[in-house]
């Protein structure tokens, strides 16, 4: 799959659908997300890095997904989420540094979980967090911010995708 392959994305089976938009979804998946920075809060106390790493990408997975809830567009395969928000970047709806930050993440969870000689440095595990609080806020704001007319442009050009 190409990086931004939004077409691979609607052959899937648990790739993208396009669902009724749905309130209580997106302040589910707020709530998770305020849960995994308080687990990345917590952990960082006690220096646990794998978790660190991997709740501060969670809680950033989480606050794009309520968004999608908002929009009204289901994905189950993270690169595929990630590609709805380079989607909705490219279209001007998200600021193309969260995108950079969420894959960035996403990265250093894979790199931290499954490549155990890679050492990250505290200032390398301060930026993380720094981020991961940052882009939870920014999300927060464009879906707060974002209007029906919003919505409905953004699901008319998925749905075009969709068909070609």
């Amino acid at each position: 799959m190409k990086d931004n392959d939004l077409s691979w994305c609607f052959k899937q089976k648990h790739g993208i659908r396009i669902i009724e938009p749905n309130e209580n979804l997106t302040k589910a998946y707020l709530k998770k997300s305020i849960s995994a920075l308080n687990t990345m809060t917590a952990a960082l106390q006690i220096k646990e890095t794998d978790w660190i790493a991997t709740t501060a990408y969670y809680a950033r997975y989480f606050a794009l997904y309520g968004l999608l809830m908002k929009i009204g567009v289901k994905s189950e395969i993270h690169d595929c989420t990630i590609n709805l928000a380079k989607y909705l970047s490219e279209n001007g709806f998200l600021n193309k540094n969260l995108i950079d930050d969420i894959v960035k993440a996403k990265q250093t969870r894979i790199d931290i979980q499954y490549y155990v000689a890679r050492e990250f440095s505290p200032m390398e595990i301060k930026n993380n967090v720094d981020s991961a609080r940052k882009f939870v806020q920014e999300v927060e704001k464009e879906i707060a911010n974002l209007t029906t007319e919003q919505i409905g442009n953004i699901r008319e050009g998925l749905k075009n995708k969709m068909q070609s």
